[in-house]
């Protein structure tokens, strides 16, 4: 018989339809899973992040032995400093002289087993490609090949027409339109309940993980319990039902609305079983598309739940390895500040951000606009480092891996890439968070004024980064309005305007 095989599954291909695993035979090959220190610690994940993927991929090794493969799976205890570490230990003790490995989701690693794994492993390593994701990056090498600014919302068109999603018979979007994010912009109103995710009691396996990570991780950011996370595919499937059922019919109005009584609102907290492989995108996809052709859900509300995974995630994806490794290093505002501490402590005066940091705290989660025009907004306008703020969101959110989070991070909240992303910087004052939430009624700031020393630090800092780029935005079509309105401000309250935020920037810690 031939030599066995390994197979390894990384902690983001929980996936049974795993391309290593279709090209594997369970008589012969073994499967490798290892929950490793260094993939813990390059940057400080928050608890129930890590806690999450070991009990998903603990469970899923469960599965695959009932399925009939053999899987040597090793635990964060054993102490393997990084993914080699484990796989050498089952190279030596089955004689396997290749490795099969589905293309993981970052450039780091995948250049780890391109140019040092088999050397490190004696053996060959051959990569397969993912096949979870609806565009391949060669099609979107080919899509965005000669477009100087390959817009999302173009490559969205392109991928509703591949799939046939939302697309009538004719080949014409379903409602005549592509795209109804207008009708997303209601702030929430309180008259429709909202339902939450759906929350799961640990069994044995997970409690073992809880148990696990609170001894070796202390200090680290974010609550453990309660843990209530989907970590089986069953139960993430169960979620997406809960979703679909009760918080899809008003996901569209209100998806961009934040509340400070509801971290969830109509959100389908389904990102991370995708990232990590517990629920397929497409199939998602198909069950929102029917709860709107049984009238189950309305257009605005499917429509843009199906343009976040079949147009940005998959556009994101393939940004990032159409651009890295440069991507990486961009960084064309020159933004060069600390992460002010409270962005892990939430000790804060700002109560949206304070609240954002305490649902990230508490959730390993915060939603699309939080995360955008709260604490990303914040950072763009006070000129964060773009590795520190990358870092952060990279650490503290469970659904995030660095395919999907760099792109978001450096493109869409810093415009680090000088608006290859984006076409403009999503920068705004303290109005737009007064409009789409409740924070500003009980926060000290005052969000109608911007030149008062107890002014909302929103406003003086969105005019400051005004100023300071101008050069860089005055004539770029989409943001004329705005200069022509700093323009036309008298030059006094422009001056103190200025003042009040030079005061913030020289100590951010005190905000």
């Amino acid at each position: 018989m031939a030599a066995p095989r390994l197979i390894l599954i990384l902690g983001d291909q929980l996936s049974p339809h795993l391309s290593s695993l279709a090209e594997g035979d369970p008589a012969r090959d073994r499967v490798v899973m290892a929950e490793v220190a260094g993939e813990c610690d390059y940057v400080p994940h928050h608890r129930k992040k890590i806690a999450f993927l070991f009990a998903a991929m603990r469970h899923f090794a469960d599965r695959l032995r009932q399925d009939g493969w053999r899987v040597d799976y090793y635990t964060l205890d054993q102490d393997h400093q990084d993914l080699t570490d484990a796989l050498l230990a089952s190279r030596r003790d089955s004689g396997a002289r290749q490795l099969l490995v589905t293309a993981p989701g970052e450039w780091r690693l995948l250049e780890a087993m391109k140019r040092q794994w088999p050397q490190k492993l004696g053996c060959t390593v051959r990569i397969l490609d993912d096949r979870r994701f609806l565009c391949t990056t060669e099609a979107f090498r080919d899509w965005a090949e000669g477009r100087k600014q390959p817009r999302m919302e173009y490559f969205y068109r392109t991928m509703r027409r591949a799939t046939g999603l939302l697309m009538d018979a004719d080949g014409q979007p379903l409602g005549g339109r592509w795209n109804f994010d207008k009708e997303n912009r209601k702030r929430f109103d309180g008259e429709a309940p909202p339902p939450g995710p759906k929350r799961f009691t640990p069994d044995a396996t997970t409690r073992e993980v809880l148990e696990l990570v609170e001894a070796r991780f202390p200090d680290r950011f974010g609550d453990l319990q309660p843990f209530w996370f989907a970590v089986t595919e069953e139960q993430a499937q169960a979620s997406l039902s809960h979703f679909l059922d009760h918080a899809l019919p008003h996901f569209g109005d209100y998806q961009d609305a934040m509340d400070s009584g509801d971290d969830f609102l109509f959100h389908s907290v389904l990102s991370q079983y995708i990232n990590a492989g517990l629920l397929d995108p497409l199939a998602v996809c198909e069950a929102a598309e029917q709860r709107y052709l049984q009238d189950k859900a309305p257009l605005n509300a499917v429509e843009g739940f199906i343009r976040q995974i079949l147009g940005w995630r998959e556009y994101v994806r393939g940004l990032y390895w159409l651009l890295m490794p440069d991507y990486r290093e961009e960084n064309r505002l020159a933004s060069h500040r600390d992460l002010p501490w409270f962005y892990w402590s939430g000790e804060t005066r700002m109560r949206c951000v304070s609240e954002a940091v305490r649902a990230t705290r508490e959730h390993a989660y915060a939603h699309h606009i939080q995360r955008l025009m709260v604490t990303g907004n914040l950072a763009l306008l006070l000129g964060v480092d773009v590795k520190q703020i990358h870092e952060w969101y990279l650490a503290v959110y469970a659904d995030a891996f660095e395919w999907v989070e760099l792109p978001n991070t450096l493109g869409m909240v810093m415009h680090a890439d000088g608006g290859y992303l984006g076409s403009k910087p999503y920068a705004a004052s303290g109005k737009y968070i007064q409009r789409m939430s409740d924070y500003c009624g009980d926060c000290p700031y005052k969000v109608s004024s911007a030149e008062e020393d107890n002014s909302c630090p929103f406003n003086s800092l969105y005019w400051h980064f005004i100023h300071r780029h101008r050069r860089r935005f005055e004539k770029h079509p989409r943001m004329s309005m705005i200069y022509k309105a700093w323009g036309r401000m008298a030059e006094s309250k422009r001056d103190a305007i200025l003042a009040r935020a030079d005061t913030l920037l020289e100590d951010p810690e005190h905000l």
